[in-house]
């Protein structure tokens, strides 16, 4: 039985990456930022097979630490740099545990003999960091994939700035080291939307779902969201976690960064969904899911489905 260690394997996205793999029969290690505060995780402990589920506290720029927790790990899954939209230091919210956390893993998973596979969860920002914006020279209705040129701008919100740098420091390791003995392999979802596993109130993803059901603005973000019904590219957080269980166990995907991608609708629409209502117009496919549907064996489900669950 190989084990996973999952990095933010309690937040949103990484609670049902943790789901799958132990579903799926794997031995599951979690990070925690702080073992203390249960709450962040007690709700793993619901899963089917949780048995095989252990934690293991972790901070991401601590290396002694990061050696610890992917020492008897066979793939790895990184998945814990901070999804901030409100912040107070982005250097030490958002910079630093983004970029100098990957920089540390890459160094210690450079040594370890162990592993097999390693999934970085990068972001829709690592190819434009002006989303849910198009790209400098495109419109919004424009499709983009991974034959595009990559966008970045310092005018950008700095946590889409981190993510974009973050994976241009996983790039330049993979140039720089081709005779690694595990593969590394990059997901880029775009919105990542649907129903949390736990009862977390501190979610990024469920917060920005919660304000757009019951229109609420609290910040200049939101507010321009709605003043100019953005078009915002969504996908489903399950299919999320099945495209990045298929990339940690699918082999030759070395060097691969997938756009995960559904539909894309207005913050109206979204808005009438997230309140089981029809929407106005039909979806939009701006960013496309193409390359992860080939070779990652991915069928998307309709986003709809999973902002009626909400």
């Amino acid at each position: 039985m190989k084990k996973v260690g999952v990095i933010g394997g309690s937040g949103f996205i990484g609670s049902y990456i943790t789901k799958q793999f132990l579903d799926h029969g794997f031995e599951v290690k979690v990070s925690s930022t702080d073992l203390s505060k249960k709450e962040k995780y007690k709700h793993l402990k619901q899963l089917n097979n949780s048995d095989r589920l252990t934690f293991s506290e972790l901070n991401v720029e601590n290396k002694e630490q990061l050696e610890t927790f992917i020492s008897d790990c066979e793939i790895v899954i990184h998945g814990g740099t901070p999804f901030l939209l409100n912040f107070q230091d982005a250097d030490a919210q958002l910079f630093n545990p983004t970029i100098k956390g990957t920089e540390n893993f890459l160094e210690v998973i450079s040594t370890n003999k162990n592993i097999e596979k390693v999934v970085f969860i990068a972001s829709v920002a690592g190819w434009n960091t002006n989303f849910p914006f198009p790209a400098e020279g495109k419109s919004f209705t424009d499709t983009f994939d991974e034959t595009e040129t990559r966008f970045t701008s310092t005018e950008s919100h700095p946590y889409a700035q981190a993510k974009f740098m973050a994976n241009q420091v996983v790039e330049k390791f993979i140039k720089a080291n081709p005779n690694l003995s595990f593969e590394i392999t990059t997901v880029s979802p775009v919105g990542v939307m649907g129903k949390s596993l736990s009862n977390r109130e501190d979610s990024t993803s469920g917060g920005l779902q919660f304000l757009i059901k019951n229109k609420i603005a609290p910040d200049d973000f939101v507010k321009m969201l709605f003043d100019n019904d953005i078009p915002f590219s969504l996908i489903d957080v399950e299919d999320v976690a099945k495209a990045i269980f298929k990339a940690a166990t699918t082999k030759g995907l070395h060097g691969k960064d997938y756009l995960l991608a559904k539909e894309t609708y207005k913050i109206s629409d979204m808005n009438l969904m997230l309140n089981q209502q029809e929407p106005k117009e039909s979806a939009a496919i701006v960013y496309k899911n193409d390359l992860a549907k080939k070779e990652l064996n991915m069928d998307f489900k309709p986003v709809k489905d999973c902002l009626y669950s909400f």
